[in-house]
């Protein structure tokens, strides 16, 4: 299946890397301001980038596909409203992989993005989706290491 992959080492304990993906009080600190995440198997993985407004630039819909707690988190996945005729509707929604590894000094953080399309529009999201996701672990990690996370990614 074609996928990329996006990493980064967070100084700070596993337990505070899983505690940040999977809830919605911390997510909104910095990932998206605004969050409903359910914390399992099937659960709701929803961002919503524009405040107020669910139905545009958000991932309304997304559901948590593999929960193995303090380890692994799969969920489907919305790209931007530019991408959302070819990757935002119900047969065409790619999937993410989050891997946690515990080392030395904190934490291994391991994206994996997959079902990416063979068009011009789908290698169109895909770049914009490799840019993006180092800037997504960039500001987790700003977060958790110092308290001072920024909003990725937002429009």
């Amino acid at each position: 299946m074609n996928s990329f992959q996006a990493e980064i080492e967070i100084t700070a304990p596993r337990d505070w890397v899983w505690w940040a993906w999977t809830h919605s009080e911390r997510i909104t600190k910095w990932f998206a301001p605004q969050a409903n995440l359910e914390p399992r198997l099937g659960g709701a993985f929803e961002l919503f980038f524009t405040p107020g407004n669910h139905d545009q630039m958000g991932t309304k819909g997304c559901i948590v596909t593999l929960w193995e707690p303090q380890e692994r988190l799969g969920f489907t996945w919305k790209g931007p409203d530019d991408f959302a005729s070819v990757m935002n509707h119900e047969k065409a929604l790619t999937y993410v992989l989050v891997t946690l590894s515990e080392k030395e000094e904190g934490t291994h953080v391991l994206v994996e993005h997959f079902g990416w399309g063979e068009t011009e529009e789908w290698e169109k999201a895909k770049a914009w989706h490799q840019m993006a996701w180092p800037q997504v672990l960039s500001s987790l990690k700003k977060e958790l290491e110092s308290g001072k996370g920024e909003l990725c990614c937002a429009p």
